[in-house]
């Protein structure tokens, strides 16, 4: 069974997300199940990420994306494609950096609390089978690195995971 070890949060991003890259491919080894490497990976990141408030996982399910694990408060269970954060990732079909919440036209607040949100959509073979989401209750937590880093996170979970959908 993988340990867990702790990762020093620094002020060098990429060294961060290189620990937790590695933390992760250890975490997921030998495992192919969707809902466990998930689970895994979104706590993962709760964990060690840190000014978070909510991460976690919304998978495509007849033409919608549905919750899927999460680490924080009750969220919203279905978000159309194109609605909110998540579903424009979707729709765009690319990683998505909102500094402030607020000021994204039609931002769904599953909570309000959140003030800033980092989603990258799961896209294997062509198909977007999902998003990855992260929220924070400070504005402007994320940035270029962190979108490079979780793209670099979310490529690892969909090389070990066998996406049943």
């Amino acid at each position: 069974m993988f340990e867990v070890k702790d990762i020093a949060v620094s002020d060098n991003k990429r060294d961060f997300y290189a620990s937790l890259a590695q933390q992760l491919t250890g975490l997921l080894e030998g495992e192919r199940d969707m809902i466990a490497n998930a689970a895994n990976m979104s706590a993962l990141i709760f964990q060690f990420l840190p000014d978070l408030n909510w991460a976690g996982f919304y998978f495509m399910r007849e033409g919608e994306l549905v919750l899927g694990p999460f680490q924080g408060k009750t969220a919203c269970v279905r978000i159309a494609v194109g609605r909110g954060v998540c579903g424009s990732a979707v729709e765009r079909r690319e990683s998505i950096v909102v500094p402030d919440v607020h000021a994204f036209p039609g931002h769904i607040a599953c909570d309000s609390a959140s003030r800033s949100e980092l989603v990258v959509p799961l896209i294997k073979d062509g198909r977007v089978l999902g998003v990855l989401d992260l929220d924070s209750p400070n504005p402007n937590r994320f940035d270029e690195e962190d979108r490079e880093g979780c793209e670099q996170l979310v490529r690892i979970f969909l090389s070990a995971t066998d996406m049943t959908l």
